[in-house]
């Protein structure tokens, strides 16, 4: 008996980290929920349950006590996480891993860092803006200064976050910033089109999959998870038009 329910506590650890690590990388309400509940049938635990929000998950088990929780502090994008986990998660389910290799794949995946080099995501945050100012029709003489801003202002974005511990102030400053570089190059003839510039440097910065999974998440009936990740989306969008705004209004 004492056996059993020493298992059936670490299937719950199993599930639990999964959903943490899918939740912190970036993954949806509904498929961190699915993919727990999936793990514990395929372990034998039909009767589970959670609940999902983005700072936290709850899990039980029908006749187990206690129901088990784990807060969710900080959260960031890798992708390359979530899908890892999706494919540990079929593999238990199609019985190719047990449950210890199952929970030791998900306490390595949880270690690694899939993460690109600070010097390649500063070099493709410029690419990409000088590539949405022409998306914007701008002009291509404007490409380079787009360029120019957009790493400034992306490599501003990372040295703020690790500097300061408040939510929307990295976004903030580093918009602030790429307005005053923007000004600057316009000023000084290196750009022309002020606006176009702003709008292709900024777009790095944009919330886009904190937008796509607050909406997801509301039509797959996640109303809590939904909302309050919109709220977020917006919050941050607001920190970079705040930004943007100050500088123009001193313009």
């Amino acid at each position: 008996m004492e056996q059993e329910y020493s298992k059936t506590y670490k299937i719950v650890d199993v599930c639990l980290l999964a959903g943490k690590i899918m939740l912190q990388s970036g993954g949806e309400t509904y498929r961190v929920e699915d993919t727990m509940t999936r793990i514990a049938n395929a372990f034998g635990i039909y009767g589970s349950h959670c609940f999902v929000t983005p700072t936290g998950i709850i899990f039980s088990i029908d006749g187990v006590e206690p129901t088990k929780l784990v807060r969710i502090v900080e959260r960031s994008t890798d992708l390359k996480k979530v899908t890892v986990v999706n494919s540990i998660s079929r593999k238990i389910a199609s019985g190719e891993l047990q449950l210890d290799e199952a929970y030791q794949k998900l306490k390595d995946a949880e270690k690694a860092d899939y993460k690109f080099s600070v010097w390649l995501q500063i070099a493709a945050a410029s690419l990409a803006s000088g590539c949405f100012l022409i998306m914007f029709q701008g002009q291509w003489k404007d490409f380079i200064p787009a360029m120019i801003t957009g790493g400034i202002g992306y490599t501003s974005l990372l040295y703020f976050h690790r500097l300061v511990q408040i939510r929307f102030f990295a976004e903030f400053l580093s918009s602030f910033i790429m307005g005053l570089v923007s000004a600057f190059l316009v000023k000084f003839s290196i750009g022309t089109e002020l606006d176009k510039i702003i709008i292709g440097s900024v777009m790095p910065l944009v919330p886009g999959l904190l937008i796509t999974n607050a909406i997801r998440d509301l039509m797959a009936g996640h109303l809590v998870s939904g909302l309050s990740k919109g709220a977020e989306a917006f919050l941050t969008a607001f920190a970079i038009g705040a930004g943007i705004a100050i500088v123009l209004s001193f313009r």
